[in-house]
């Protein structure tokens, strides 16, 4: 039986104004076309007394597409081509996988 939360997270990546398509390719494995929701939101880091400002790319991924993302996999979402960089975490209810990019 598909719960209720499941059932949201499949209706929010579907949406054509939340979700987007993407390629996922496992560092030696064959492309899947997965959906992706991007949450590029501005990073502030402290460092002493200053703080950092910086640009990220961080997306959200289904576990049931892709189980076990790893850092240097690749991701190519609308022409633009990035590597996984650092450990993906997943969110409490074991659904959704979030990455940090870089460019390739």
């Amino acid at each position: 039986m598909v719960s209720a939360v499941t059932s949201a997270m499949g209706v929010l990546f579907a949406d054509p104004n939340i979700g987007r398509d993407g390629i996922y390719i496992a560092d030696g494995g064959a492309p899947i076309l997965v959906r992706v929701v991007s949450r590029q939101a501005d990073a502030i880091t402290d460092f002493g007394d200053a703080r950092l400002w910086s640009e990220t790319t961080r997306i959200d991924l289904c576990v049931a597409e892709v189980p076990a993302p790893r850092p240097g996999d690749r991701l190519e979402i609308d022409g633009d081509a990035f590597l996984i960089q650092g450990e993906p975490v997943r969110d409490r209810e074991r659904l959704i996988w979030t990455v940090d990019l870089r460019p390739a």
